[in-house]
């Protein structure tokens, strides 16, 4: 049995904490999981994140930042995912083509053909079967995130926690956008601390385990 599912939210949403408990959880089950992330996933699209993530990268035009995160996904889904789906095994992603279209399209402002045409090319139609966009505002995701880099001494992948106010709330509307008309999505409320938001998405999970479908 595999499946794909994605988290999703913006800068500080807690979304990359939650998939190890997650994986865990469902290791203890008896399922076979791989977690992975975007950009990156495989050395490739690593070697792109860099680019793409870095803060003394702030003069990337925005056509630019699209077609770099395209060409890192189109690596990491025929290295990495599809080989893993092929498997039987369930895959949690860390971002996935809707990021895009929240970031490049709903942030950035590019044409929205645009971005869905190099989506639909990247991902060659493999979409998730689950999207989980952990949620919460984005001045506490972004007080979160700016936090976690000072500590965890990740200034080097900073680049959009330096984006202006208005960018993440754009990003954030687009991506709630995106989860009124897309079926797959389920909202989880990012607010509290970890433990209570991964008995969220055990919850969703599960559901959705034992329905075995999309939701």
């Amino acid at each position: 049995m595999s499946f794909f599912i994605t988290f999703e939210g913006v800068e500080g949403s807690g979304k990359s904490t939650q998939i190890q408990p997650l994986r865990q959880q469902l290791e203890s089950r008896g399922h076979r999981v791989l977690t992975t992330r975007e950009p990156g996933g495989c050395p490739i699209a690593d070697a792109i994140r860099a680019i793409l993530l870095d803060s003394a990268n702030r003069v990337l035009v925005p056509r630019a930042e699209l077609l770099l995160y395209a060409a890192a996904r189109a690596q990491h889904i025929e290295q990495v995912v599809r080989p893993a789906l092929a498997q039987g095994v369930i895959v949690l992603c860390d971002r996935f083509a809707d990021a895009t279209t929240a970031y490049q399209g709903g942030g950035r402002g590019l044409d929205a053909g645009l971005v869905k045409e190099l989506n639909a090319i990247a991902t060659a139609g493999l979409l998730p079967d689950l999207t989980l966009l952990f949620d919460l505002p984005v001045e506490l995701g972004l007080s979160r995130a700016r936090h976690r880099n000072q500590q965890e001494a990740l200034l080097d992948e900073g680049r959009f926690e330096l984006e202006e106010l208005d960018f993440h709330q754009r990003v954030r509307a687009a991506y709630l956008a995106l989860a009124r008309h897309e079926r797959r999505f389920r909202i989880v409320d990012a607010t509290g601390d970890p433990g209570l938001v991964a008995a969220r998405v055990t919850a969703v999970v599960d559901n959705f385990l034992t329905r075995g479908e999309q939701p």
